[in-house]
């Protein structure tokens, strides 16, 4: 007859064979979910990345493509800036070179008239060697672009005019200039200098 002392402690062996495969199993099964829910995570993160990368990716070539431009620009302006202080320079420093070259036909024709008077005793001829060096003076001055600002009979306009004097008269309506006293000149819209006048005012 079999000792049910020993048959207890096989039983009781069994039991713990049975329990302790119970928990591998169990230990098995959660290693492998702890696994995949690792795997689910990682794989989240590198969708995560990738959805970063490719977000960050559009706005680096727009940052680098505008940063381009503004250099480009920046320097395109810089040149732009240099070149115009080179050409007022120059404008301010040969400006006047047209000019000047026209002027010197009438220092050539005032050096001719200079020596053809010094032997001349006749008024007349003088006057004439005068006269004509005037006009070749006036001619360049002309075409250089200054003009005689009208004075005399006009109505007093203070912006080309300025009044020295003022005589009452009933014969000439108030404000008309009944005479110039220096004559003003212009460039264009711009006077360079105005009329000396006489102004009619109320007799």
């Amino acid at each position: 007859m079999e000792n049910p002392f020993k048959k207890a402690v096989k039983d009781e062996d069994k039991t713990k064979e049975a329990e302790s495969e119970i928990s591998d199993n169990l230990n098995e099964e959660q290693t492998e979910d702890s696994q995949e829910d690792n795997t689910e995570k990682n794989s989240e993160n590198t969708d995560d990345s990738t959805v970063s990368e490719s977000e960050v990716n559009p706005l680096q070539e727009k940052y680098d493509t505008l940063n381009s431009q503004y250099i480009r620009l920046a320097a395109d302006f810089d040149n732009f800036r240099k070149r115009n202080e080179q050409e007022r320079e120059a404008l301010l420093k040969y400006g006047a070179e047209s000019t000047l070259k026209k002027m010197l036909e009438v220092l050539d024709n005032f050096e001719r008239g200079m020596k053809a008077i010094e032997t001349v005793d006749d008024c007349e001829k003088v006057k004439e060697c005068y006269n004509l060096a005037y006009k070749n003076f006036t001619d360049v001055l002309a075409k250089a672009g200054l003009e005689t600002i009208k004075a005399e009979g006009e109505v007093f306009d203070p912006n080309f005019h300025e009044a020295v004097m003022q005589t009452p008269s009933s014969d000439i309506p108030e404000h008309t200039i009944i005479a110039e006293l220096q004559k003003g000149y212009k460039l264009g819209d711009k006077v360079l200098r105005p009329t000396l006048v006489n102004v009619a005012t109320e007799g």
